[in-house]
């Protein structure tokens, strides 16, 4: 079953997730635990487009880096931080005003280190974009000196 993952992030700012960033996206993610996968959607603005009608790459990279985030909190219930995150574009993510859907599981665990696939998809279903990435652990208090450093 779906179930909306509450934000366990500390201030509202990320331009991703946080809902008082008048730029972001307002992203909600979702976890259905029957599937094991972490997901959400989202009607790409014109402002996010490359060439033509295609999603730009970096847009696309902030997507599948914010959704792997989200998937490893749920799995651990910790703060993780990017280590690695390798992605493969093999086909333009045409926009059309319908939502395109990023959605990630979890594929093992080393250590302080979450291992992930994570892709993103068309409105039609067509698997356009690919990406595996490493999120490390960090201890609560860390992060929070993370978050404090930089004014999050």
């Amino acid at each position: 079953m779906k179930e909306e993952i509450q934000r366990p992030f500390p201030g509202e700012q990320c331009f991703f997730c946080g809902s008082a960033n008048e730029h972001g996206l307002h992203l909600r993610f979702f976890h259905d635990a029957d599937l094991g996968e972490t997901s959400t959607e989202y009607v790409p603005e014109a402002r996010f487009l490359g060439q033509g009608d295609i999603l730009h790459g970096a847009i696309q990279m902030g997507l599948l880096d914010e959704i792997m985030g989200w998937a490893s909190y749920v799995h651990t219930r910790e703060m993780a931080v990017t280590t690695r995150l390798e992605a493969r574009f093999l086909r333009p993510l045409h926009v059309d005003g319908t939502p395109v859907g990023a959605r990630c599981r979890v594929t093992g665990r080393e250590g302080r280190d979450i291992l992930m696939r994570a892709e993103l998809v068309d409105a039609g279903g067509t698997v356009c974009t690919t990406a595996e990435g490493t999120y490390r652990v960090i201890p609560a208090e860390r992060f929070a000196a993370l978050v404090q450093r930089t004014g999050a």
